[in-house]
Formats: structure tokens, sequence, C-alpha cells
């Protein structure tokens, strides 16, 4: 383990890592758990989710008021996520109320009630955000996006799932997925702040978990195999065309990982970004335009997304493309490739700074099988990423023939238009 950082593994298996601040008198404490939507069937699609609600709804010694109560007595605010890959509760507390915390987080993930009463009123909710989410074609269109470059792999599905599989939760059944998932061996402790390693051990001995010593749930299934672009549409009246644009990228075990961030910051990851500056600043054609990147087991992806009024969409897509092609043609400049390069370790320092982004490095690296770097080694490898290395991953991901699309707009025709100079091959296709 790098200086800065404590490891250790527990005969259980679960994992314990912290990172000592000791200029804070906070900590923030995250519990990780190797499952998401990536390890689901199409039966239970959205379970991983469902259930990072309803560890909320109580415990065997405390009931779902009681938690809230006790975390805004610590002054503290209580979370939770779910993503591909994994899924996450965490806080951020005073350190004198770190093993309170713990005991509360500590039960909500392994001895959560899971109630029949509880889920009925769940499910409801779930439906109710997936209906907000699909009133949102900003979100919505990068879901779409994610089913044209992955196809009916898991990782194309939407996180939250869909009404269906939502709907079909027992709760008998969500004890048995929980039982099988939130499992010793997937489980990492994470905390950055004020916080004393092996008192975190001791706490983290206690932990009551399913599963024997040392065991894993389900796995990331493979990645998907290779497959000809594709194109989605769905038809909504909509003031704008929401237009994302994508294709597989490079997995987050990647060495290149700190050059696609670089490309990233040139692309469309700032204000000061080829997309940015041509599209919004010099032609008015878009208020959101970037560029965006994922990193899976075994692959990743890179995007960008356009939203624009009717009118615009098809001068906004022909400048990305224009944009695309100049960049495969002459490369990064060298200026470009400066402040890229500054802008990444900037972000990265000023990040760092918090004790919560510290807790959610530790905590993802260590899932993930990932190396946790020090901040002087991330900064020296930005600072290796050379201009033919950006050159390369932008030839190689965006290459035309690479690119899927998925767009939201009331006309159909009008986005297939807007992709004839981007991704001709599949306007070809679709017609």
């Amino acid at each position: 383990m790098t200086e800065g950082h404590t490891l250790t593994t527990l005969p259980s298996g679960v994992r314990v890592v912290t990172e000592g601040m000791p200029s804070v008198r906070s900590v923030a404490l995250g519990v990780f758990v190797g499952t998401g939507s990536a390890m689901e069937a199409p039966p239970v699609a959205g379970w991983s989710h469902l259930l990072e609600h309803m560890i909320f709804r109580g415990t065997e010694h405390y009931a779902s008021e009681e938690i809230d109560q006790i975390f805004d007595a610590m002054g503290a605010e209580l979370n939770a996520g779910t993503g591909k890959e994994s899924t996450s509760v965490y806080s951020r507390v005073l350190d004198v109320h770190l093993e309170r915390a713990f005991d509360v987080i500590g039960e909500m993930v392994g001895l959560p009630r899971l109630a029949e009463e509880d889920l009925a009123n769940e499910r409801e909710i779930v439906v109710e955000e997936i209906a907000m989410y699909e009133d949102d074609p900003h979100d919505l269109v990068h879901d779409l996006l994610g089913e044209a470059v992955f196809g009916d792999h898991p990782l194309g599905r939407p996180v939250i799932g869909t009404r269906e599989s939502v709907g079909a939760t027992g709760a008998q059944a969500l004890r048995e997925f929980h039982a099988g998932r939130y499992v010793p061996g997937d489980i990492v402790i994470a905390a950055a702040g004020s916080v004393d390693h092996d008192a975190l051990v001791g706490m983290a001995e206690g932990l009551v978990l399913s599963g024997a010593p040392g065991s894993h749930g389900p796995a990331a299934p493979d990645p998907p195999s290779a497959h000809a672009p594709r194109r989605r549409f769905l038809a909504k009246e909509t003031e704008q065309y929401h237009v994302a644009l994508g294709a597989p990228g490079i997995a987050r075990d990647d060495d290149r990982r700190h050059a696609l961030r670089v490309l990233d910051t040139i692309l469309g990851g700032t204000s000061s970004s080829r997309l940015f500056q041509e599209v919004r600043e010099k032609r008015g054609l878009a208020y959101a335009v970037y560029s965006f990147t994922a990193q899976h087991a075994g692959t990743g992806q890179v995007g960008i997304y356009v939203g624009t009024r009717p009118d615009n969409v098809g001068l906004a897509t022909r400048v990305i493309a224009a944009e695309l092609e100049r960049l495969r043609q002459d490369g990064v400049a060298v200026r470009d490739l400066d402040r890229a390069r500054d802008n990444a370790k900037g972000r990265v320092v000023l990040a760092l700074e918090s004790t919560s982004a510290r807790m959610n490095r530790l905590g993802a690296s260590v899932l993930a099988g990932l190396p946790l770097l020090s901040l002087d080694e991330i900064v020296e490898r930005i600072d290796a990423v050379t201009a033919d290395e950006v050159n390369g991953l932008l030839r190689e991901l965006f290459a035309p023939a690479r690119l899927s699309a998925a767009g939201i707009g009331p006309d159909e025709a009008a986005f297939d238009t807007a992709l004839a100079d981007i991704a001709p091959d599949l306007v070809e296709a679709a017609s």
C-alpha cells in the first residue's frame, strides 16, 4: 500500500482502508459493495437499486425514522448510490461520532429489515423515480446510448431497472438477493479524515454479514463482444433534440486511462474545450455540449452529448463532426495538451482536499482492484501523457465507423439528417 493509506483484510474477507488527514475533525465513512446493475439478469434488473432504497427502511435494531434522527442529531447526512458495478452507503461525521455512525451503517448493510409492508411503499417510490427519469430527456438519452453501444449486455441496461422488474420484487426474493450479494468478499469499508485505522478495524470485526468468510456474489459479466454500431431514437415532443454519440471505451485498469482523462478535457470536458468553444461559445448552438467517459471491468464507454433546438440540430452535429475530423487529421496542439494536463492535475488535487472525495477514491479503487496511487504518482502519470497517446486514443475510440447514436426529439427524420455527417453508416443501416 502506498504511503498515506492503510489497508487491512479481515479473516472474514472484508477489507478496511483508511487515509488519515490530521488537519480535520471530520471523517468520511463509506461501505462499498461489489454489486450493481451489471450483475443483474433481466428479471431482477433494478433490484440492486431497489435494495439500496430498502436498507434505509430500518434494520434489526433501528427503525427508519430513528436512523434519520440519529444522523440529524450528529449534524451529518446519510446517503447511498448504486452504479453499474457497485453500491455504496456513505456519510461524513465528526470524529467523535464515527463509532455511532458505523454501528448504524453496518446494520443497514448487514441486517436490513426488508419487510413486505416497507417494500410495497418503496416499489411505488422507485416506479415514480422511473417516471421522473423518463420525463427528463437529458438523462434518458444517455440510457438510450448505453443500449446502442452495449446492446442486450447488462451494461446496456439502466441502473434503475424497469416498472416490470421492480414491480415483480417480493420481500423474500429481495432478502435472498441481499444475502447472495452483500457478502464479506465483496465489502470494502473506507474512511478518510480524522480516523484511527486500528479502531475502525475493530468496529469492522463486529460487522454481521451473510455468506461464508471470503465469499463473493455474482461477478461482473465478460465484456460485450464487438458488434456494428447501433442507432436508437425515441420520439417525444420536446423543445430540444437531445443527441448522444458514443462507442466502447477502455477498461478501468487500462494504463491509458490518464491519457483518456486528458483527451476528454481537450474534447469536451471543460469550458475551454473544443466542442464547448465551437458549438456553444462561437455559434450559440447549444447550452449543454460535452464529452464524457466511463470505465468498467474489461470495457468502458466514450461519448458526446448535445442538446439543441430543432433548427440547430443539423448544424450542431456538423460542427461536432468537423471538430472530430480536425483533431483526427491535425492532432492535439501542444498548448491544448499542456492546458489539459494542468487542468486534470488541478482537478485531482482540489478534489482530494475533500475527505469525501478521498474516501470514495479509496473505496472504489480497492473494490475494483486498482492500485491506490499517491497524489504525486497521479500527477506524474498525467504529466507523462504525450500527444501521441492522446491522438491515438482519439483516432481509435472516436472513429466514425465505431460511433453509435441515440436521440430524443419530435421528428426521427430530422435526427437521421443530423447524423448524416457524423455517423453516415448508421443512417444507411436504418434506411
